[in-house]
C-alpha cells in the first residue's frame, strides 16, 4: 500500500483549526467509496475528497463592507466497467449513501460509450515518496487580522498623492486539499493554505478617472508582501496612469511588465495541453522537438517548489510528479499529459492530471516560470527609439488553433530608451510563433504568481491605435 503522511499541526491555534487540518475522515470515506464501487461491480475505481475552507473581508473607506466564510467537503467517485467510465459526486453522504452512490456510478458506467483510452494509472508510475513542501501555514488569521491587513493596504494607497478614492481592499485566507484513493492501492493526501491581500485605487474624477491595483498571495503569511507595500504600489500605479494619450497605429517593439509577461507562457502551455494535441486543435500540434525560442530560453513547470502556489507531490491520478523543462534551450520538449491523453498519443503520462470531484482527469500545469535572462529591464529597453511598455492586458483574443494573437492593452510609451507617458485603448497583435521566436527576457524574475516570467521584450508587434 502506498500512503502519504497525515497532515496535522501542533501549532494550530485551536481545536477547530486542528480539525480542518485532519484529513483522516476524508481518507476513510474515499476508501469506503472505492470498496463499495468494487462490490457494486466496478472493475476499477478511484475516489477524491476535496476540502475547501475560505474566509475573506472587503473594506472600503476604512469600513468593512463584506465578510464571508465558507467551508465544505466534497467527494467524487470514478468507476470503470471494462472501457466504460462514469463520474459521480456529492457533498452529503449519510446512512447508506456510500453504497447508493457507488451503485449509481456503476449503473451509469454500464450504459456509457466505450472509450479505449480510459483507465487508472499504471501502478509503476504512482507516487511513493511525499516530500514536505511546507504548504500549510499553521496559523489561521482571525477576522480581525484580515480586517487590519485590508485597512492598512487601503490607508497606504489613499496616502499616495493623486489618489482620489478607494476602489476597495480585501484580505483573505483559506485551506484547500485533496485525498485520493484508488483500487490499485494508492492513498495520498495534501493540504495547502492560501493567504492574500489586494487593493484597487482610483485617481482623477468623472471621465478622467483611472484605476489600478496590486495584490499579493502565498501559502504562508510570512511570504506575503506587507499590506502597506500592496496599497502603496496600487496607488502609485494608478497615479502613473493619469492623463493617458492615444498613439498612432504602428509596428514597434513591445515590452511586457512582469505582472503580464506570464500570460505569454500561459498561451504556450495552453497550446501544449495533451487534450488539444490529441484533438489536433493546437497550432503547435506538429512542433514537438522544434526550436520555438532563442537558445537561452528555458520554461519550467515545477510542482515540487517549496511553498509554491500550485505545488503538490502527486497528480490527480496518483502519478509521481517532477520538475519538467517544457522548453529547454529554446526547444519544445514535451506535451502536458494525463493518462488518457498519453494513451491516445502513444506516450506516457507526464504526471499533469488535474481533477475536480465531478470530472474525470485532464491535463494542466503547476508552478510555471520562464527563466531570467541577463539584461536588466532598463538595458532591455535602452535602444528602443519608439515602443510600448505593457502593464495591463484586456480580453482574451488569442486563437489556440491558429496562433493568432490580439489583445487590448494599456501601459506606457517608450521613447529613446525611456518610459514616458501613459497610453490606453490600444491593441497589440501578432502571431505566437513570431512572438516566441523574438522573445528576450530580463533578469528580474520573481515568484509571485502561479505563472511567473521576468520583463520580456518582443520585436515587431502591431500596435493598433487611433
Amino acid at each position: 500500500m502506498i500512503s502519504s503522511p497525515s497532515t496535522t499541526s501542533p501549532l494550530s491555534p485551536d481545536a477547530a483549526a486542528s480539525n480542518l487540518f485532519d484529513q483522516s475522515a476524508l481518507t476513510t470515506l474515499a476508501q469506503r467509496l472505492v470498496e463499495a464501487a468494487r462490490r457494486a461491480g466496478a472493475d476499477a475505481a478511484d475516489a477524491v475528497a476535496v476540502r475547501g475552507v475560505s474566509q475573506g473581508v472587503e473594506v472600503r473607506d476604512g469600513r468593512v463592507e463584506e465578510s464571508e466564510r465558507s467551508e465544505g467537503d466534497d467527494v467524487g467517485l470514478r468507476v470503470l466497467v471494462g472501457q466504460r467510465q462514469a463520474v459521480v459526486s456529492t457533498n452529503d453522504i449519510s446512512g447508506d449513501g456510500v453504497a447508493r452512490l457507488a451503485e449509481r456510478a456503476v449503473a451509469m458506467a454500464r450504459v456509457a460509450p466505450d472509450d479505449k483510452y480510459v483507465g487508472l494509472a499504471d501502478p509503476a508510475l504512482l507516487a511513493r515518496d511525499f516530500p514536505n513542501l511546507d504548504l500549510l501555514d499553521p496559523h489561521i488569521p482571525t477576522t480581525a487580522e484580515l480586517e487590519r491587513r485590508a485597512c492598512e493596504a487601503e490607508a497606504a494607497a489613499l496616502a499616495v498623492k493623486g489618489v482620489t478614492k478607494s476602489g476597495g481592499a480585501s484580505a483573505s485566507t483559506g485551506i484547500g486539499g485533496m485525498v485520493l484513493v484508488t483500487s490499485t492501492g494508492f492513498h495520498g493526501s495534501y493540504l495547502r493554505s492560501s493567504q492574500g491581500i489586494s487593493m484597487t485605487a482610483i485617481s482623477g474624477d468623472g471621465t478622467a478617472m483611472e484605476r489600478d491595483y496590486d495584490y499579493t498571495t502565498a501559502p504562508h503569511a510570512s511570504d506575503l508582501a506587507s499590506p502597506e507595500s500592496v496599497g502603496r504600489t496600487a496607488g502609485e500605479r494608478t497615479v502613473a496612469r493619469a492623463n493617458p494619450r492615444k498613439v498612432e497605429t504602428c509596428k514597434v517593439p513591445v515590452v511586457f511588465d512582469p505582472r503580464v509577461s506570464g500570460s505569454l507562457v500561459g498561451h504556450l502551455v495552453g497550446a501544449i495541453n495533451g487534450a488539444s494535441i490529441a484533438r489536433k486543435t493546437s497550432f503547435l500540434k506538429d512542433r514537438l522537438g522544434e526550436q520555438l525560442f532563442a537558445k537561452n530560453i528555458r520554461i519550467i513547470d515545477d510542482p515540487l517548489r517549496v511553498r509554491g502556489l500550485r505545488s503538490q507531490t502527486f497528480d490527480a491520478e496518483g502519478v509521481k510528479v517532477k520538475k519538467l523543462a517544457i522548453v529547454d534551450q529554446g526547444v519544445l520538449t514535451s506535451w502536458l499529459l494525463d493518462c488518457a491523453t498519453a494513451r491516445e498519443l502513444g506516450l506516457v503520462t507526464t504526471g499533469h492530471a488535474h481533477r475536480g470531484v465531478s470530472s474525470s482527469p485532464s491535463p494542466g500545469s503547476y508552478n510555471l516560470h520562464l527563466e531570467a535572462g541577463e539584461p536588466t529591464p532598463a538595458e532591455l529597453i535602452s535602444d528602443i527609439r519608439q515602443g510600448f511598455y505593457v502593464t495591463d492586458l484586456i480580453g482574451s483574443g488569442v486563437n489556440g488553433v491558429t496562433g493568432d494573437y490580439s489583445r487590448g492593452a494599456s501601459g506606457f510609451w517608450i521613447e529613446n530608451g525611456e518610459i514616458t507617458y501613459a497610453v490606453s485603448e490600444v491593441t497589440i497583435a501578432g502571431h505566437l510563433l513570431e512572438i516566441f521566436k523574438s522573445l528576450v527576457p530580463a533578469n528580474d524574475l520573481t515568484f509571485r504568481y502561479g505563472v511567473n516570467a521576468p520583463t520580456l521584450r518582443i520585436e515587431g508587434l502591431t500596435l493598433g491605435g487611433r
